[in-house]
């Protein structure tokens, strides 16, 4: 097992040295084995590979010369008994001639280590049929585990590609060096487990046969760095229990689930609320400036039309009118859009509310035709009168001539008559214009209440869609975080419960390993 910065004495009763008391003890009797089996499986099974293997031979290492690699041999030799690794060797082809050279006898054991990220190659397959051939026995680890995610999902692949190449008795174990560190430097064996590297230790030590056993005491070294380790970690195991740390942990997460049993649904709700208000004060503005702004084009249009064009304007202000919905209708559905992404993380959903489109609102009927009324009388009078009063004095200079006079007045009323006729004309088009403007005020008022009641209405729909979104995702969220805090719990009520019993058995682990570290 890996060393220790605090000296084993510290793990045994009055300072004694646990090496010399295993040295000449007989094997482990079954009841000390059976407490290192459950608390320290790796370290049971390294106690039967030294048990039956003996001292380590040197074992030939396969693998790319590299940091992870050399963090790996240093971790493993904080291990007992320590494996001798040969300096790694990246290339399979060169690692086949290193390891059965011409004339010279194959490695008994070689470890290739393999990359947590990738898939055995057709190399790696290669070189496991050769050194399977020269009879070596070998052992498949992969490095790296911490940095990728998806491993589990490589390793399954690994040993599926290794069965149909007829090494399906081959396995990988998955290790990392970065975690064994930090396990080391945190002092968490748990943690030290799920590394690898005491079962990849165990399997080197049972797998390196072929050195002769020399009674320089490392299987009883091993033995009592075993028993003082469990020990440890059965100390450790007493001291969580007595301490009720993670009893307080699971309080405090209990409360913590019970001031957000609602799921969020209070703080999602006046969000949406005030998304929505604040979306229907900007679109309702929008759609103001919109129609203010078609109001103004229209009415400068109206001055530049001809009079021959004014019967078409309404159906070309429907075609604006018409235009100016979609936009409307795409600031709205961008507004909707919006509103969906914020409240996404209370509900986590991610779909913009159905919205329907209705047609685009009606310009109404067409202008009625101008009624003619007193002013266009007063008009006519007023144009007659101008007429004669200009064409008299226009003929004036003929009436100094006798035989003229007469002639002058039929001059008179045809002037009178002709400005008389452009003067109504022109009343008439201005009549007309005023006439097809007020309309235009008219159709645009009823089209902005048009507008406004498509955002209201869109907005409403929107509410009940995205609050019954945020109701469902709250109610999914409060029944976990009942379950959550059931299971809370029923986990104190058991912990309770079993704490006694606990604290008993750990103590009795403790003097079962203590009598076997000190027979009295």
């Amino acid at each position: 097992m890996p060393d220790s910065d605090q000296p084993e004495q510290a793990l045994s009763p009055a300072g004694a040295d646990p090496v010399a008391r295993v040295l000449d003890a007989p094997p482990l009797p079954p009841d000390v084995e059976a407490v290192v089996a459950r608390w320290n499986p790796q370290g049971m099974a390294l106690m039967r590979a030294v048990l039956g293997t003996g001292a380590a031979s040197a074992v030939t290492l396969i693998g790319p010369d590299d940091a992870n690699t050399t963090l790996l041999r240093t971790e493993l030799a904080r291990f007992e008994p320590r494996i001798a690794l040969s300096d790694p060797v990246a290339d399979a082809s060169a690692a086949a001639e290193t390891t059965s050279p011409s004339g010279a006898a194959p490695a008994a054991v070689a470890l290739i280590l393999l990359d947590a990220g990738s898939s055995l190659g057709t190399d790696t397959l290669r070189l496991v049929h050769r050194l399977r051939a020269d009879g070596t026995r070998i052992l498949l680890a992969m490095n790296g585990i911490h940095a990728y995610q998806d491993w589990r999902a490589v390793h399954a692949h690994n040993l599926d590609l290794l069965a149909t190449q007829d090494a399906a008795d081959l396995d990988i174990v998955p290790v990392s060096a970065r975690l064994a560190v930090a396990a080391r430097a945190g002092g968490d064996a748990s943690l030290l487990d799920r590394s690898g590297l005491t079962a990849l230790h165990a399997e080197l030590a049972a797998a390196a046969a072929g050195a002769e056993a020399t009674g320089d005491g490392r299987l009883a070294a091993v033995t009592a760095r075993v028993l003082a380790e469990t020990r440890q970690r059965v100390a450790d195991q007493v001291a969580a229990l007595r301490s009720g740390a993670e009893p307080a942990r699971w309080r405090e997460e209990r409360t913590t689930l019970l001031a957000g049993r609602d799921g969020g649904r209070a703080t999602a709700l006046s969000t949406l609320r005030s998304q929505l208000h604040l979306a229907r004060v900007d679109l309702m503005t929008d759609v103001g400036s919109r129609v203010r702004a078609l109001h103004t084009a229209a009415r400068g249009e109206l001055d530049r039309l001809r009079p021959s064009q004014l019967g078409d304007y309404p159906e070309r202000l429907q075609q604006a009118v018409t235009e100016l919905t979609g936009a409307v209708d795409v600031q709205i559905e961008h507004r909707l859009a919006e509103l969906a992404l914020r409240i996404d993380g209370a509900t986590g959903e991610h779909a913009v509310p159905a919205r329907r489109r209705d047609p685009a609102p009606r310009v109404g009927p067409d202008p009625e035709p101008r009624h003619r009324g007193v002013e266009d009388h007063l008009m006519i009078a007023l144009g007659a009168s101008a007429g004669v009063g200009l064409g008299r004095l226009l003929v004036s200079p003929l009436a100094l001539v006798p035989t003229l006079d007469a002639a002058s007045w039929l001059v008179a009323l045809l002037l009178g008559a002709g400005a008389a006729g452009w003067v109504v004309r022109a009343r008439r088009q201005v009549a007309d214009r005023a006439h097809v403007r007020q309309w235009v005020s008219d159709a645009l008022v009823n089209v902005k209440a048009q507008l406004e009641q498509r955002v209201a209405t869109a907005l409403v729909e929107s509410e009940t869609a995205l609050a019954d979104r945020v109701v469902r995702a709250s109610t999914a969220r409060m029944v976990e975080i009942d379950r959550r805090v059931a299971e809370l719990e029923a986990r104190l009520r058991r912990t309770a419960a079993e704490q006694p019993g606990q604290l008993a058995a750990c103590e009795r682990d403790i003097e079962i390993i203590d009598r076997r570290i000190s027979p009295a």
